[in-house]
């Protein structure tokens, strides 16, 4: 059984990351943060207020937030790819890993969807039960659970998609089968990664924020400071898939 050292992984990336910055930031910054800026700026004001505070059914949704929302996942993908390219393959180009991370992009779609349809499949036949005997709060609780447990045991998916010429349900099989001693150590650096996300995109979201209002009001405090929290998120995404590659090489050492 392989060995998994996150302290290891993250002095990997730390080095990693400041010497191949110039690569691994503008990847990020325009296959990352900026889907997700112009996403913000197309979702609906309705879907907007009932995400803030879920009331009733979620409301109806115009065709092209759908196909917006596809497309930025999409670009979200194929850019995680090709930085992982640039963090497991030292010395290839960005025009190199972005040739890779198109050309492995369809197993990675294909992956998900089986992943999600798997995944959903767990949550239907669990959630059914949960209901009957504790009610809706166990429902909710299956949902989280499946979820953050499909979460991490797929944590290493992207790299074995653009690492290895596997097909869908193989990359599937093998990303699944790396993580089985490692489930613990992954779930851990993926929470403290999301809240340190969360807490370091917020403040940028209200410091910017308050900057932006007061040069151009209540819009531009939106704008400014929507463009604040993707970017930050950007940059912890670089560190993160980073040290996700690191880990990625201990686990098929």
């Amino acid at each position: 059984m392989a060995t998994m050292s996150i302290g290891k992984a993250w002095e990997e990336a730390i080095a990693f990351v400041a010497r191949e910055a110039s690569l691994l930031f503008p990847v990020a910054l325009l296959f990352v943060a900026l889907p997700a800026i112009v996403l913000q700026e197309m979702t609906p004001p309705e879907l907007a207020a009932w995400s803030a505070a879920p009331k009733g059914p979620m409301p109806d949704l115009p065709g092209s937030y759908w196909a917006s929302l596809i497309l930025a996942i999409i670009l979200i993908w194929f850019g995680s790819l090709a930085l992982f390219a640039l963090a497991l393959r030292p010395g290839i180009s960005v025009g190199e890993a972005l040739k890779l991370a198109l050309h492995r992009l369809p197993v990675l779609v294909g992956t998900s969807l089986l992943a999600g349809l798997l995944l959903f499949a767990a949550i239907l036949l669990l959630s059914i039960p949960a209901m009957l005997l504790l009610g809706n709060v166990a429902v909710i609780a299956v949902i989280i659970g499946v979820g953050l447990f499909g979460g991490v045991r797929l944590a290493l998916l992207n790299p074995v998609v653009i690492d290895d010429s596997l097909g869908a349900v193989a990359s599937l099989r093998r990303a699944w089968a790396l993580t089985r001693s490692h489930f613990w150590r992954i779930c851990g650096f993926l929470v403290v990664v999301m809240l340190l996300s969360t807490i370091a995109g917020s403040a940028a979201q209200v410091i910017v924020g308050l900057l932006g209002g007061l040069v151009a009001g209540p819009e531009g405090a939106r704008l400014a400071g929507g463009i604040a929290a993707a970017a930050v998120s950007g940059v912890v995404q670089v560190y993160m898939l980073v040290m996700l590659a690191r880990l990625y090489r201990q686990a098929v050492a």
